[in-house]
């Protein structure tokens, strides 16, 4: 036992840490609670050694280590823990054990199973129940107890209180109250002021445990009114009691001349804060109000308030209407205006009448023939309205548009028929209402349609269009082996119309070559007919016979004759002739010799016809293609000759030489220029006569020199290739 603080231990047996503190709080306080390392210390020297040690009020209560009798963490500062603990071993060590007099780490703690039994080591308190005057806290210590006071109090046993200082005021009123004595700790003081006035400060002061006021002595000022100001056009005398527009001042008002004060004449700052009355104001004295006249405008500006002295006002018409009266006008200090009542009158136009053959129908909205007014103009039957059909009177006393007429209505022109004539007659205008028009016809031809006809009210003719058709002759046709070809210069086969008269080849014409269909319906001349030609009549060669058909006539165009001779003879010459149309007879006179003067005739080569693009050009010495025959070949324009250039009829009725051709001149193959494409088409085959090229560039390139290059005949292009340049 240490002063009035003592330790206690269970010498009987040994218990679990929870019959341990059971012990404890039975027969003393508690558990230990070790403060501090003196406290170990003193304990280790002072209990005797048991070799299952002591239980020490720590426990494990939510996964913290607990001081039990305060319920309070244990702290990093306070933990006395044996190296290497605690280590929770077997997750059941939740109680702490301390070891007294152990070899090593005496006084250290180490956490154990809660259901081992150790010995109880237990304290008694030393404060008693209401320690420290109950103005503070007791804490325990070694052999006694010490009291922590507090705020606001002091000494051994927190028995003293603190002082503020004494509050003392001038013009202000207060209210305290004091638990532990005058202007001491949670001393409260309330302020307020007189009527009239207003805290400049803390409603509530409080004396806190640094002998201090929670805040600084308030004041009382006088309640302070809105400043007041002179009304406009007007003056303001203030005479203040406590302080500028505060509580007690008082402010008259008043006007300058030509102003009338409306509202309160004297006002004075009341308690509230607030003045009395309402606030004045100097108004201009009134004119009546001005409305814009009728038709017109009112421009007004007001210099004090609407209609009230200075005012102006300026008048003005609407489009169409004159001012007559004051322009302008002025509100006086008399309440009147100056000048006299203005007013808008419509604006004149000229006086309309109606037109020649016409009608005028007016409508006045002001007064007539003035701004507003229209008028609507028509025309009698027959006639059309030239110009607009209503006229308005403008602003500007003009009216719109032309003056309108009335004019005739017009009939669409008439002309005189193709082939005839016209006659006309006109009472109001040419081709107008009642104009009468007559028709006739030239000779050859006769009318058709109405004979007259007259321009109506609608703009229309009666009757139907007339026309001149041409008299007709008889329909002619074409004669037997010959052929018709007219011209019809009014109609087919009408007056006017001719027909040529021609036959086919190998007749002849008989009877007029060319017919016209005159005025009266029949034709000049007489019908024509077609004979066929005639040839020589034919005799029979000697030695030899003749055999003839005639189809148009005996030795007439078509006729055929065949030649034959008797034995021991041979033909020369043709075998067959034929009567043409120009009246002879096809090949020469054939004549029967004898066999050895016609070999030479009957040997023949094969027929030559000329190359493509070229000529042939042939002599025959004894017959077409025969024995002796020679042909002699050339090439057109731009082609040259392959092969042999005359070939000859051989006795074995084969041609010298070879079959020649003509071939297209070949030109320089062309290539694209660079940064450019070439597109060529080949007439005759690639690059050779007549093929042409077309250069073009790529984008960004400009082509210089020909877009289009011909190989010519000579064998060179036309122009040179281009370039493209950049």
């Amino acid at each position: 036992e240490v002063g009035a603080w003592t330790y206690h231990y269970s010498d009987q047996g040994d218990y679990s840490w929870e019959q341990a503190r059971n012990y404890c709080q039975t027969f003393f306080t508690d558990l230990v609670a070790i403060q501090n390392k003196q406290e170990i210390e003193y304990l280790n020297e002072s209990l005797p050694f048991h070799r299952h040690y002591y239980w020490i009020g720590i426990r494990k209560l939510g996964g913290t280590w607990t001081w039990v009798g305060t319920r309070k963490a244990l702290t990093k500062e306070a933990e006395n823990w044996a190296a290497g603990e605690p280590n929770n071993r077997r997750s059941n060590q939740d109680c702490v054990e301390i070891y007294i007099k152990r070899q090593q780490e005496s006084g250290k703690w180490n956490d154990e199973p809660c259901n081992r039994r150790k010995k109880a080591l237990c304290y008694k308190a030393s404060c008693q129940p209401f320690p420290c005057s109950q103005r503070g806290e007791c804490v325990e210590t070694i052999g006694s107890y010490r009291c922590e006071c507090y705020p606001g109090f002091q000494g051994p046993e927190c028995e003293d209180v603190v002082q503020c200082a004494q509050l003392e005021l001038k013009g202000a009123l207060m209210n305290c109250t004091h638990p532990y004595g005058d202007f001491s700790y949670n001393s409260t003081c309330t302020f307020g002021c007189q009527e009239g006035f207003e805290r400049r400060g803390a409603g509530t002061l409080r004396c806190s445990a640094s002998q201090q006021w929670s805040a600084g002595t308030p004041t009382c000022t006088a309640i302070a009114c809105p400043v007041l100001s002179a009304p406009d056009r007007g003056d303001l005398n203030c005479s203040h009691l406590h302080g500028d527009f505060a509580f007690g001042s008082t402010c008259a008002f008043s006007c300058q001349t030509g102003f009338a004060l409306t509202g309160s004449e004297r006002r004075e700052c009341t308690a509230t804060g607030t003045w009395t009355g309402d606030t004045p104001r100097c108004e201009a004295i009134a004119c009546p109000v001005l409305s814009a006249p009728d038709r017109g405008d009112v421009n007004c500006s007001h210099l004090h308030r609407d209609f009230a002295f200075g005012s102006t006002c300026a008048f003005s018409c609407q489009t169409g209407f004159a001012l007559t009266g004051s322009e302008r006008r002025e509100c006086t200090a008399t309440g009147t205006w100056t000048g006299d009542a203005s007013r808008c009158e419509a604006i004149a136009c000229p006086v309309l009448s109606a037109p020649y053959q016409g009608k005028l129908n007016c409508s006045h909205l002001h007064r007539a023939f003035t701004y507003g007014s229209t008028c609507a103009f028509s025309c009698q039957m027959g006639f059309a309205l030239m110009g607009l059909e209503t006229h308005e009177c403008t602003a500007m006393g003009t009216w719109t548009g032309d003056t309108p007429r009335c004019e005739a209505i017009t009939c669409p022109v008439l002309s005189a028929p193709d082939h005839g004539y016209l006659n006309c007659s006109h009472l109001h205008g040419d081709f107008a209402f009642s104009s009468t028009c007559a028709f006739s016809c030239q000779m050859g031809f006769a009318l058709m349609g109405s004979e007259r006809r007259e321009c109506t009210a609608t703009g229309i003719w009666t009757g139907d269009a007339p026309r001149c058709k041409a008299i007709a002759c008889p329909v002619l046709s074409a004669p037997d082996w010959g052929q018709l070809n007219c011209s019809h210069l009014h109609g087919d086969f009408a007056f006017g119309s001719t027909c040529a008269f021609s036959c086919q080849t190998g007749f002849a014409l008989t009877g007029s070559e060319r017919c016209k269909c005159t005025a009266t319906g029949i034709w000049t001349g007489d019908a024509p007919r077609c004979e066929a030609i005639t040839c020589p009549q034919l005799s029979a060669p000697d030695r030899g016979n003749l055999n003839c058909s005639h189809l148009h006539g005996d030795f007439a165009f078509n006729s055929k004759c065949a030649f034959s001779c008797q034995m021991g003879f041979v033909l020369t010459g043709p075998e067959s002739r034929e009567c043409t149309a120009t009246g002879t007879w096809t090949g020469d006179a054939p004549r029967c010799e004898g066999r050895a003067a016609a070999i030479a005739q009957s040997i023949a080569c094969p027929v030559l016809s000329a190359p493509d693009w070229g000529q042939l050009n042939c002599s025959h010495l004894h017959g077409d293609f025969a024995f002796g025959s020679t042909c002699a070949f050339s090439c057109q324009t731009g082609f040259v000759l392959m092969g042999s250039e005359r070939r000859e009829c051989t006795a074995t009725g084969t041609w010298t030489g070879d079959t020649p051709r003509c071939k297209a001149i070949s030109c320089p193959v062309l290539d694209p220029p660079s940064r450019g494409q070439l597109s060529c088409s080949h007439v005759h085959g690639n690059f050779t006569y007549n093929s042409t090229c077309t250069f073009s560039c790529e984008e960004g390139f400009v082509r210089m020199g020909a877009e289009v290059l011909l190989c010519a005949a000579t064998g060179n292009w036309t122009r040179y290739p281009p370039v493209c340049a950049g």
